[in-house]
């Protein structure tokens, strides 16, 4: 089992609507693969002087849980997934860290 695990960074604020909207295009891309085990989206919770810190500070992190690497490569190349990343990168440019990891626990 490999959690995804992707911290996502938009170059300017998004409104809450529209971060809701983005959430639910990559949780229901990724579902739709059939080679994603579970999806979970959350925003992230800002400090105060975070903005300080020259690091990529996320907006949202986005984890997958897949069986295995070939899964994992699979559920990215599946249909869609590309069109959903595009048309959000178009409108709202933003930046993507990632790890591939165990269960944390």
């Amino acid at each position: 089992m490999i959690n995804h695990t992707m911290i996502v960074s938009f170059d300017q604020p998004l409104a809450d609507a529209e971060l809701d909207q983005y959430l639910a295009d990559i949780e229901r891309v990724l579902l739709d693969s059939g080679l994603v085990r579970s999806v979970a989206t959350r925003r992230h919770i800002s400090i105060p002087g975070e903005e300080a810190i020259p690091a990529l500070i996320a907006t949202a992190i986005v984890q997958a849980t897949v069986a295995d690497t070939e899964a994992l490569a699979k559920a990215f190349a599946a249909p869609g997934m590309h069109e959903v990343i595009d048309r959000w990168q178009s409108r709202h440019p933003y930046k993507v860290a990632w790890a591939n990891h165990e269960v944390l626990v």
